[in-house]
């Protein structure tokens, strides 16, 4: 009788790399809320222009990049605020 069969473990998975965007990340620490406006500006301009087929899916993008927009200018907001928070708490040590 042969020697019963034994379960082999699949080897473990190796954790997803975060991803990183540098380009983006650095845009975003630096950009106005102008700069912001201008990058979305030519997308939008071109998802109008979508027709037939293509529309729906225009208008479901054009739907995305408001809710980036929108969470974008909140970041911007909330960068402005700590900045000067930080530079108004230097003259009180």
């Amino acid at each position: 009788m042969p020697p019963p069969k034994q379960q082999q473990q699949a080897p473990e998975a190796e954790p997803l790399p975060t991803p990183s965007y540098p380009a983006i990340e650095s845009f975003i620490e630096r950009a106005t809320a102008d700069e912001i406006q201008a990058l979305f500006n030519p997308i939008k301009e071109g998802l109008t222009a979508l027709k037939g087929p293509k529309a729906e899916q225009g208008k479901k993008i054009q739907s995305a990049l408001s809710s980036a927009e929108e969470l974008l200018g909140i970041l911007l907001e909330t960068r402005e605020r700590l900045i000067a928070e930080s530079q108004g708490n230097k003259g009180r040590k």
